[in-house]
């Protein structure tokens, strides 16, 4: 029996809304987790991080395990009590770091062993390591097993071994995670954009069973167009009654197509680190504040919005903080495209539950710029 409810409340085609249930409050699905890398969303303090309507963050075990690291993180009663946060959180394993590392890493059966881009230091991750960080040290809510993530593209066989290493993997967490009451351990499906391979670890990764799966080795070059092709089937090779998470994902129309494709769960850096360099997501794409027609633009983002940074502020003042060089743009960007990734999410909640999502899905990509 899995750790934590998922209880699903209306589907449409392949979308459905519902909850996860956890000890530390209810995720609604379709979910985003805004990204907490080193135990801060960037720019933004927790209560703008919730006010902006997020249920779950994400954060980081590579840059967590390095700095501060698992001995600190322990002395200070986890990741939430140290940074605030209240609510779930899940973590990544550190695998898509260590891909990114690829030239200071070495990789076997046991374990990687890897060159800190800090200080040039030496650390080795195993899967157990993995599990006793996520889940002792830090204390995530959702802990993900340690995995292998090939960079794209990626022929077959490189692909399918990493895919069987990665399963192998699966079932060494499993085993080190034990079973836990009040935490959950998700397992991750690979093998790059090929149908068989994908099939064949979600095989593996159900026969080990986790309490929810993750959608890995995806957005990593290949594509809107590839990546929808990949979801079109992989999803469907998971459990249906588990929550399916898309790692790493992306623009509005990425989540959007995702949720029409059985997609429940979602992350990516992309509202705070646009919002560091100017960019707001908005229901009609995203807008360049830099762009000298928006100096003299005295209309806020969205007047409707609940949120103060998309509501209170005109393009004008945002163009100005930006050329300018002020911190503040950055804060009032980033935590309007939080609110803006979330009322996206609401949205489609509702349209699910409503019997309207296709429409909704339609009129959202006809919006879209070049969807």
């Amino acid at each position: 029996m899995a750790a934590f409810p998922f209880e699903i409340a209306a589907t449409e085609g392949a979308a459905r809304t519902g909850v996860l249930k956890t000890p530390r409050g209810d995720i609604r699905t379709p979910a985003f987790m805004p990204v907490g890398t080193a135990g801060t969303v960037k720019a933004l303090t927790v209560d703008q991080v919730k006010s902006a309507g997020a249920d779950i963050i994400l954060g980081n075990t590579y840059h967590l395990m390095l700095r501060p690291g698992p001995e600190r993180m322990t002395a200070r009663g986890g990741l939430h009590n140290f940074m605030g946060w209240r609510g779930p959180i899940l973590t990544d394993s550190g695998g898509f770091q260590v891909m990114s590392l690829s030239k200071i890493r070495k990789l076997n059966e046991q374990a990687v062993t890897f060159q800190s881009h800090i200080d040039g230091s030496r650390h080795i991750l195993t899967p157990e390591r993995s599990i006793e960080i996520q889940a002792d040290a830090i204390g995530s809510d959702i802990v993900m097993q340690l995995d292998e993530c090939v960079a794209w593209p990626a022929e077959e066989p490189v692909a399918a071994e990493a895919m069987r290493l990665s399963a192998r993997w699966a079932a060494r967490c499993k085993t080190a995670f034990g079973t836990r009451d009040t935490q959950a351990l998700f397992g991750i499906q690979q093998g790059s954009t090929i149908e068989h391979l994908r099939k064949e670890s979600s095989d593996r990764l159900t026969e080990i069973g986790f309490d929810g799966y993750a959608l890995g080795g995806l957005a990593v070059g290949e594509g809107h167009a590839a990546m929808c092709e990949v979801l079109d089937y992989a999803t469907g090779f998971l459990p249906a009654d588990r929550p399916r998470y898309l790692m790493g994902v992306g623009k509005p129309i990425d989540l959007v197509e995702g949720v029409a494709r059985g997609v429940d769960m979602f992350d990516c850096v992309m509202p705070t680190r646009s919002g560091r360099h100017g960019q707001a997501w908005t229901w009609d794409g995203p807008l360049n504040l830099t762009a000298a027609r928006f100096a003299d633009d005295d209309e806020p983002l969205d007047e409707t919005s609940d949120c103060p940074a998309s509501r209170d502020y005109s393009k004008a003042y945002l163009h100005h903080l930006f050329k300018a060089e002020e911190i503040l743009g950055q804060v009032l960007l980033s935590w309007h495209n939080i609110a803006f990734y979330q009322t996206l999410m609401a949205a489609m909640r509702a349209a699910i539950a409503e019997g309207r999502f296709e429409a909704f899905r339609r009129d959202f990509r006809a919006r879209q710029p070049g969807a």
